[in-house]
């Protein structure tokens, strides 16, 4: 059964710092290019970074420079480190497979206040 649960949200001042995580199971983790999403309110689901089975990775430009996606294989864990945060960073993030979508998982909420 494919699972990605998600966690380390929080409520945080601007400027603040966030570490999210992906734990995946049900899928051969390794191989799989995976990305970081997310879904503020009233708006699209959109792509924030993603990271290739080797360790490639990619950045939205409004997030380039302040987070960072890394990936344990290991653990079957993905992680996003969110620094400098800004008020429009408020969102639900959800992690998933960067092709062949896999069954989202119900996101952590991430609220940056000014």
């Amino acid at each position: 059964q494919v699972q990605l649960v998600e966690s380390g949200g929080g409520l945080v001042q601007a400027g603040g710092s966030l570490r999210l995580s992906c734990a995946a199971s049900g899928i051969i983790f390794s191989l799989k290019a995976m990305g970081w999403y997310r879904q503020a309110p009233g708006k699209q689901r959109e792509w924030v970074a993603s990271i290739t089975s080797n360790g490639s990775t990619n950045y939205a430009g409004s997030v380039k420079g302040r987070f960072t996606i890394s990936r344990d294989n290991a653990k079957n864990t993905m992680y996003l480190q969110i620094d400098s945060l800004k008020p429009e960073d408020t969102a639900v993030y959800y992690c998933n497979a960067v092709y062949a979508k896999l069954p989202w998982g119900q996101g952590t909420q991430v609220t940056v206040s000014s």
